[in-house]
């Protein structure tokens, strides 16, 4: 989501009777229901081109649009959480962030984040992205852990951003998956959008999705277990969480895409080993790498002892 941006759904069969702002809610990241209930009696949200109220219930094929609004000024307190920083510099800062901290606040909740922390660290920041998302050029997911880079300026952050877009960021991560690969390399290309289903999850789809393509090489196979590293090409929401799934191999404790069984672990084994970059700055390319953190050493530790 941008901020200033229109979006738009149309409402499936298994949608129909439900409340519009429960639909837009689910549909949305980061979003909560009391905000789209603001949004909603702002007269934002339309169905079939008229304004609503929230508690209005949706047929299929409904016809919802969004004008998301510009971003109001929110203060967000800085707050000294402790960060292990890899590299810092008057433009750019890479962090090792831990498994279970979220990125950034969102509506409602504004404390507690990775940007509380770099606010109190740091003390300037980029503004691209609004006071809710400030200095931040990419995310990770809450439970996975590693690096991530952030931008002390808006000259860096406009930098950062485009090796992003045109895939010059050099992005890989470690996971440990169910079951054994057949092949020791490959390359997952399948689109990704939301699921129809479940619009808290994304799924491999041509239908509304984005181009998608994450490529593998196998470190060791464990029992009947695989370790891999991952080379992200795009970054798509949720994309080797969702790209593992769809090939039969989900993320050991993934609490959406994984299984329900074996090893238990508080978040996805998915570690976010190595980033490079070239310097906004000096034009150097400079690249960072993580140790895995310690529950997946200890999980393979323990695999390999069997």
């Amino acid at each position: 989501m941008n901020d200033n941006e229109r979006l738009e759904w149309t409402v499936s069969a298994e949608h129909k009777k439900e409340r519009i702002d429960k639909y837009i809610t689910e549909a949305m990241d980061d979003v909560s229901r009391s905000q789209v209930q603001i949004w909603i009696g702002d007269g934002l949200v339309t169905v079939n081109g008229a304004v609503v109220k929230a508690n209005a219930k949706l047929a299929e094929g409904d016809l919802i649009e969004l004008q998301v609004p510009e971003p109001t000024a929110v203060e967000i307190i800085a707050q000294d959480i402790p960060l292990e920083v890899v590299y810092e510099d008057s433009d750019v800062i890479v962090i090792n962030k831990p498994r279970g901290l979220v990125v950034h606040p969102a509506p409602g909740h504004t404390s507690g984040t990775l940007v509380n922390a770099l606010m109190y660290h740091c003390k300037d920041l980029s503004g691209i992205n609004g006071e809710l998302r400030p200095g931040i050029v990419h995310r990770i997911d809450k439970d996975t852990s590693g690096l991530l880079m952030a931008a002390k300026n808006d000259r860096a952050h406009a930098s950062l951003a485009a090796q992003l877009k045109d895939h010059n960021v050099n992005r890989r991560y470690i996971a440990l998956v169910h079951g054994h690969l057949s092949h020791d390399q490959g390359t997952i290309d399948a689109p990704i959008g939301r699921d129809t289903y479940d619009r808290k999850m994304y799924t491999v789809t041509e239908r509304n999705s984005k181009h998608a393509v994450t490529h593998f090489n196998v470190m060791e196979r464990i029992n009947d277990y695989t370790l891999l590293e991952l080379k992200l090409e795009t970054g798509r929401t949720h994309q080797i969480r969702v790209h593992m799934k769809f090939i039969g191999h989900p993320l050991v404790g993934d609490p959406i895409y994984g299984r329900n069984k074996g090893i238990k672990m508080n978040g996805q084994a998915l570690h976010a080993a190595v980033l490079g970059f070239v310097h906004p700055a000096t034009g150097e390319y400079m690249e960072f790498s993580a140790p895995l953190p310690q529950d997946m050493e200890d999980v393979l530790a323990s695999l390999r002892s069997r």
